[in-house]
């Protein structure tokens, strides 16, 4: 093929995608996939499989990074309500495993509605807020959080209260970038912090002991307590330049539960120790940082909330999971972006990255 041709392709296929970022999404996977081969202890199969979930993720957001932006707005409503009709086909018809119901079996294959949700939700509150931009009343916010507290109530009779709080987070962010009264939020946060003893009650006795291991884990060592133990044993024990690759013992004896999915920040720092920490941060922060520029870019209503509340939410996983494996946060079950395995979470993720490059490298809408 002469070069011609071979470079007339290549822009064919990266005009939609912003490279800077693009970057950044591609180092994080590698050290994922390094970070996976040993938690799995070198199970190159379980590797393979990882490798095939990345490359079907980056395939869905480069098709995402190619839709016109309004062709994306027109997905916010039918995405929100097939999305909500599944969750309602999870309450109804929904298998149970280990005591939730949150999988829907659709014949070919089994989908978690919820994490569809992720990305629903704040698109279709950022397509409202779009409509109604030029006549904002308080009526539009409380629709908003209506269309906001359906899906994420379903989620918590499921239940699955790690993607409820972050499906409610990535909501919130959509109504604080939308302008909501810094006297409403105060308020907001006083009604939560008041109803503490009632959502107590509410809780499901494993998730109450979650909450009271933070405290003091050593109360129930070999329970609840075990995972923030042993991951903080791991953390500490990888000291400034880590153990090595490979070589973490608290991951090779199998002492740290769940170590490839949502506690393999646990294995990365046991092996890379502060350094490979820092590095993996300084990774993160340049993402955000992107991210952050695309936001503060955005031509519209619809693209700015969209682009901020993927932003804030990214953020919030990396958060969560961190102080999670910390022992700073309950354990919630949230994975570590990018780096965690699984192919439903990556799916997700790039979705909304892709949905960032199409904000980024399409004409800016212009309101008429």
């Amino acid at each position: 093929m002469p070069i011609f041709e071979i470079s007339k392709l290549w822009y064919y296929l990266t005009r939609y995608i912003d490279t800077f970022l693009l970057i950044g999404i591609l180092l994080l996977m590698t050290i994922g996939l390094f970070a996976l081969y040993s938690a799995t202890g070198a199970d190159f199969n379980r590797v393979s499989k990882q490798m095939i979930n990345m490359l079907v993720a980056l395939a869905v957001m480069w098709v995402v990074a190619n839709i016109p932006l309004q062709h994306i707005m027109r997905l916010a409503l039918p995405m929100y309500l097939f999305g909500f009709a599944l969750l309602i086909g999870v309450a109804l018809f929904g298998e149970i495993n280990n005591g939730a119901r949150r999988w829907l079996d659709v014949g070919i294959t089994r989908i978690q509605p919820s994490e569809l949700m992720k990305l629903a939700v704040p698109l279709m509150m950022a397509w409202y807020f779009d409509k109604y931009e030029i006549t904002l009343r308080l009526r539009d916010y409380i629709g908003a959080t209506l269309l906001l507290l359906l899906p994420v109530l379903l989620i918590l009779r499921q239940p699955d209260l790690g993607t409820a709080l972050l499906i409610a987070a990535s909501g919130f962010y959509v109504l604080f970038l939308a302008g909501l009264s810094w006297r409403i939020i105060v308020g907001l946060l006083v009604a939560v912090v008041g109803s503490i003893p009632v959502l107590w009650a509410f809780l499901h006795d494993y998730q109450r002991r979650r909450v009271m291991t933070l405290f003091d884990p050593s109360q129930d060592a070999l329970g609840a307590g075990y995972h923030t133990i042993q991951s903080s044993i791991a953390i500490g024990s990888g000291g400034i330049v880590g153990k090595g690759w490979l070589n973490g013992t608290q991951t090779q004896l199998d002492f740290l539960p769940e170590q490839s999915t949502d506690f393999i920040f646990a294995v990365f720092s046991e092996e890379f120790g502060l350094i490979g920490n820092c590095f993996l941060l300084l990774l993160y922060l340049i993402v955000i940082g992107r991210c952050l520029y695309i936001t503060a870019n955005a031509s519209t209503q619809f693209t700015r909330l969209i682009a901020g509340s993927i932003t804030l939410t990214f953020c919030t996983y990396i958060f969560v999971n961190m102080g999670m494996v910390s022992g700073i946060l309950p354990v919630v079950g949230v994975p570590l972006p990018l780096i965690s395995y699984g192919g439903t979470s990556m799916v997700t993720m790039l979705l909304g990255f892709g949905i960032l490059m199409s904000i980024q490298t399409h004409p800016k809408l212009v309101k008429t």
